[in-house]
């Protein structure tokens, strides 16, 4: 039996200043409800870390050890739970689970963490939280009744400011700092002839759509809370999310709902799949209308909301999956996306876990059918994806789950010594990008589209032309 779960008020204070002040370092999660948000709730939680990869069977124990530990429900807990990452290769490997005897295993060697990359699940048994109201402008924080940390705070809150400071500029805006330089994993050609693999693919029958993805890295130090407090100012998401785990932190602006449980078993999932740039005045309008009326987007939509409706109604109660939203665009700093929503109710005996093992991977980064586009991924993309299109978020002690998709999202992992076995890792930041490519796809089209995504996130880390134009392939 664990000890009773105990709130006290605090004064308002802004989340970024609090995480500067409390969790300048150390294992943290925010999920952050915007810079100046004036209604929802973020949240920052502690706990104790645990990690596992794929290759060594760490993720299955970890899963399963998670899976047990939240079986006795707790009303009223939130948000005390397991929140942090759950990667790409762990979602394939959830997909081998669920194989047919003798098919091949999606997570091959090139969807799996490698030795050294940041693990394929990794989170944080929360047990000390911070809920902010920012509607109401209230604080409170949430722990164990045995735990003297609530109390410890009140003496501390007081030296937090009530504001944070201006972030600070990038390498390439600070004086005598060369820039730093961006390496993308797939030349301009390259990628073009990857997007008609994937056309050629889909001519022969072996899928409806792929949701092919490549990589920018970014070489040297990069402070990952200054990267998010730049991001969260100039790319307001609904679903922004801070995690820092060991020597890596996931900076996410991430506009995607992958899925949402409720205490009393309510689920949703908001894939997107259509984007175009946002434009200026009347363009503006034009371009939104653009997304919506393509064929090519809504079909690309539509297909994916029929493999959620799939994924969901094998856990939902009968008869209660519904597409509440079809092809809506939602707008954002930068970009319309095109949205859809499905809906259902748990069934009987099923649970959040439950949820996450019958839709990850999110069709949304996959392709339809979900796993031969894994398994032709796997072979075109050549390469892990880690924690880019996973799910970054929390599973809830009171049954309710909120898991975001891994994308619009910076990766920043600190320097690594040489070792047994292990090459030296310099300091740096990944980004990860990619876009579904369809029958009707024009690949200068999907390979611009991809550009435009990586765009604001590197700039957040200082990589931009002189021009503010997306940042080429090369």
């Amino acid at each position: 039996m664990r000890p009773a779960v105990v709130r006290s008020s605090l004064p308002w204070r802004d989340p970024e200043a609090v995480v500067r002040h409390l969790a300048a370092t150390g294992d943290v999660v925010w999920r952050d409800a915007g810079d100046g948000a004036v209604r929802g709730r973020s949240v920052v939680g502690w706990g104790r870390a645990a990690t596992g990869d794929v290759r060594d069977g760490g993720a299955d124990r970890l899963w399963q050890a998670v899976r047990d530990d939240l079986v006795d429900v707790e009303p009223d807990s939130h948000p005390l739970g397991w929140a942090g990452w759950l990667g790409y290769g762990f979602g394939c490997r959830l997909l081998d689970r669920d194989a047919t005897e003798g098919h091949r295993p999606a997570a091959t060697a090139s969807t799996v963490a490698a030795d050294g990359d940041p693990a394929d699940l990794a989170l944080l048994d929360v047990d000390r939280a911070l809920v902010f109201d920012h509607a109401a402008r209230s604080v409170e924080a949430v722990a164990r009744a045995d735990d003297p940390w609530a109390s410890s705070l009140v003496e501390t809150w007081a030296d937090v400011p009530p504001e944070p400071p201006v972030p600070g500029p990038t390498r390439a805006s600070s004086g005598g700092t060369a820039p730093p330089t961006a390496r993308w994993r797939h030349r301009p050609d390259e990628y073009l002839d990857l997007i008609e693999g994937c056309r050629r693919a889909i001519a022969a029958g072996e899928a409806y759509q792929l949701c092919l993805t490549t990589a920018v890295d970014v070489v040297g130090p990069v402070d990952a809370l200054e990267a998010f407090a730049r991001l969260r100012r100039s790319s307001p998401a609904p679903h922004a999310s801070f995690v820092r785990i060991g020597d890596v932190a996931v900076v996410g602006a991430s506009p995607e709902s992958f899925v949402e449980v409720t205490a009393d078993g309510r689920v949703s999932s908001a894939p997107i799949k259509g984007t175009r740039r946002r434009g200026s005045g009347a363009d503006d309008t034009v371009l939104a209308r653009e997304l919506v009326e393509s064929e090519k987007e809504r079909a690309e939509n539509v297909m994916i909301v029929d493999l959620v409706r799939n994924d969901l109604a094998r856990v939902a109660l009968l008869g209660t999956v519904e597409v509440s939203e079809l092809l809506a665009v939602h707008s954002y700093e930068h970009v319309h996306q095109l949205v859809s929503t499905v809906r259902a109710r748990l069934g009987a005996g099923c649970t959040a876990a439950d949820v996450v093992e019958a839709a990850f991977p999110a069709g949304s980064m996959t392709g339809a059918p979900k796993r031969r586009a894994v398994e032709l991924l796997s072979d075109l993309e050549g390469a892990p994806r880690g924690v880019y299109s996973g799910a970054t978020g929390w599973l809830g002690r009171d049954g309710s789950a909120s898991l975001a998709m891994t994308i619009r999202s910076i990766v920043v992992h600190g320097a690594r010594a040489a070792s047994a076995g292990r090459p030296a890792r310099p300091a740096g930041a990944r980004v990860g990008v990619g876009g579904g490519i369809t029958i009707s796809s024009v690949p200068v089209d999907e390979r611009d589209e991809v550009e435009l995504k990586a765009a604001a996130l590197l700039a957040v880390l200082g990589v931009r032309t002189a021009d503010g134009a997306p940042v080429r392939m090369s």
